[in-house]
């Protein structure tokens, strides 16, 4: 696999995953229905800068498993790979028929500046384990021979930061009928089975891959 081909493949695949409704979109999308754009803006920045620290934590990680065992990065391919198919299986035998948005905000936190939705999304990113568990099983599968591991590997969570940055803007920019197609039990089931198809793919494709 090429440069560009890993590029180009990653950042379909980047986009797909934006658009799947999750924790994030929910987060947007009741802020901006309920707080006001600007209080989005503010928590989306926030889930994107999440997704840099993550991203560079996992970066640092797989190169330096890289520099010290091809075994363990082997074992960690495999892991991942089963990782991958498992959500995909999940996704496809039991797709959500349901997408809720108007979670209740912390009463103390819904009077304060901007700032501290800021401050919200990117805690609700970082303390959240699974999406640490996600790059480091996603990422390495589009890093091609001969790059820098590491330096790679962050530059495809920055298109993910950057492709969840673009898919905020525009829920925020269309909250009232974005929100009406992502309460509809098709949608739902149709993305999370589009999602499921796309997790075992990268998930065979990761299996199948020699380093």
């Amino acid at each position: 696999m090429t440069v560009t081909q890993s590029l180009l493949a990653f950042v379909v695949a980047a986009f797909i995953l934006a658009i799947t409704p999750g924790i994030d979109t929910a987060m947007v999308l009741r802020t901006s229905a309920l707080e006001g754009p600007r209080r989005a803006g503010f928590a989306a920045v926030g889930i994107c800068l999440g997704c840099l620290v993550w991203g560079g934590a996992v970066a640092l990680g797989l190169g330096a498993l890289l520099a010290a065992s091809q075994v363990a990065y082997t074992v960690l391919s495999w892991a991942g790979a089963a990782y991958l198919v498992w959500l995909g299986i999940g996704l496809l035998w039991k797709p959500r028929s349901r997408f809720v948005a108007e979670e209740a905000a912390p009463h103390a936190e819904v009077h304060r500046g901007a700032t501290a939705w800021l401050r919200r999304g990117l805690l609700t990113n970082v303390l959240n384990p699974k999406v640490g568990v996600f790059y480091v099983t996603f990422l390495p599968q589009f890093v091609p021979q001969g790059v820098p591991v590491m330096a790679y590997t962050f530059l495809l969570a920055v298109i993910h930061a950057v492709a969840g940055a673009v898919w905020f803007a525009l829920l925020i920019g269309v909250t009232a009928p974005l929100g009406r197609i992502l309460r509809r039990p098709a949608f739902m089931k149709t993305m999370d089975r589009l999602t499921g198809c796309v997790f075992i793919a990268f998930g065979a494709k990761l299996a199948l891959s020699r380093r």
